[in-house]
């Protein structure tokens, strides 16, 4: 009887051809596979960033002024200003993507209807662009030649570009992180349970309670992370902005023209260092949030 339990029980056991592959139990694990596993990222973390960011962060000291470089964002009018604009247009971007994203990604979740994969396919086309053609769509809708200057010119004689101003840029950053935004939401709305809107309703609670209290808590995760990556990207995105740069001064375009154009490599360094350390700042807060937020719902549930 004994033997033919182990039996069964030795068919129920998963087979894993990969042990060394399995979660770790406390203690367990050889330290030396461990190590192995981990030196091929460990390389590409030193190559690809730790190595460069040290290389970049020395070449502030060459500068006349030194370390003291660093605080160039903060005593240049010029710097300071582009990196408001930036910290404020990339603010906006995520916000408006968030409300957009929110609303829409919720709708398709919850809606089954003629062309919704047609739709979805179309909202998450901007993925296979680069930011050079974002920019080159941006021009062909408001540029000078663009279909908005050429209605306005028609109707009222009089071209409405707005295409190499900020706002063109916010368009072209907004369409670009739509699909990033669109998944990550529609991701956390599937995860919604509906029993917890019905009774909430069955109890009273109004339409905007609900969403404020049931709705919004289970898409916070994916509004949250999605949000990060979509701050992230608008400050530190160059392509659209170096297509559409006419009027634009914000502070990836001007760390390319400091490098570029004036040979100012201590103040270009300086500001990517800014740059950098910001949107980090940003993403870890972000996972922080993300992190205790997850935990206290698993204290909840247990």
């Amino acid at each position: 009887m004994s033997s033919v339990q182990n039996i069964q029980e030795g068919r129920s056991r998963p087979s894993f051809p990969f042990g060394f592959l399995r979660r770790a139990t406390p203690g367990a694990g050889s330290p030396a596979i461990l190590a192995l596993l981990m030196t091929p990222g460990i390389i590409i973390v030193a190559a690809f960033f730790l190595i460069p960011l040290a290389l970049v962060a020395m070449r502030v000291a060459d500068g006349p002024d030194g370390w003291a470089t660093y605080f160039v964002i903060l005593t240049n009018g010029r710097y300071f200003a582009s990196l408001v604009q930036t910290l404020l247009m990339s603010a906006g971007v995520t916000l408006t993507a968030l409300i957009l994203c929110g609303v829409c990604g919720l709708f398709l979740v919850r809606n089954r209807f003629a062309g919704r994969n047609m739709l979805m396919a179309l909202l998450t086309l901007p993925l296979s662009f680069p930011g050079t053609v974002v920019g080159f769509m941006v021009i062909m809708l408001a540029g000078r030649q663009g279909v908005i200057g050429s209605v306005t010119d028609a109707l009222f004689d009089e071209k409405l570009v707005f295409a190499y101003e900020i706002s063109g840029l916010f368009i072209g950053y907004l369409y670009f992180s739509i699909p990033r935004v669109i998944l990550a939401v529609m991701a956390s709305a599937e995860k919604l349970d509906p029993q917890l809107e019905e009774a909430a309703r069955s109890l009273g609670a109004p339409t905007w309670r609900v969403i404020k209290d049931v709705i919004l808590p289970g898409l916070m995760p994916g509004l949250v992370s999605s949000g990060a990556i979509c701050f992230a990207t608008a400050m530190g995105a160059f392509g659209t902005a170096f297509t559409l740069a006419t009027d634009i001064d914000v502070l990836p375009m001007v760390i390319y023209t400091e490098f570029t154009r004036n040979a100012n490599v201590a103040v270009a360094a300086a500001l990517s260092i800014a740059l950098g350390a910001m949107t980090w700042a940003v993403l870890f807060a972000v996972r922080c949030f993300v992190g205790s937020s997850a935990d206290t719902a698993a204290r909840g549930g247990a």
